[in-house]
């Protein structure tokens, strides 16, 4: 298959399933429990997009701007910011990095 045919897979399966997600009974979203595991979801996938873009593709840790920003986020983590303040904490570090020539 040709990428774009990928390309369109990709974007029938990302339409199907946020069409699925209208098709949940609204009382098994209103739960505590799901409350619950929606949080664990969220903070185990930005756990993992943090890793591997602090790893990079060579599997070791990358000392460029991503190790300011990751450092920037976790500061502001420990300041207890509120979750929006964290991810602008850190995105505000990597361009102020790459502006001052860190790569």
């Amino acid at each position: 298959m040709s990428l774009w045919g990928w390309i369109l897979a990709a974007s029938a399966a990302a339409y199907l399933t946020k069409l699925g997600g209208y098709l949940v009974p609204a009382r098994w979203l209103s739960s505590p429990r799901m409350s619950r595991v929606a949080g664990t979801i969220t903070i185990g996938l930005l756990a993992a997009l943090t890793a591997v873009n602090a790893l990079g593709a060579e599997r070791a840790l990358a000392l460029d701007a991503r190790a300011l920003a990751l450092a920037a986020a976790a500061v502001a983590l420990a300041l207890r910011a509120p979750f929006l303040g964290v991810v602008i904490a850190g995105a505000a570090a990597a361009a102020l990095a790459r502006l001052a020539g860190i790569a």
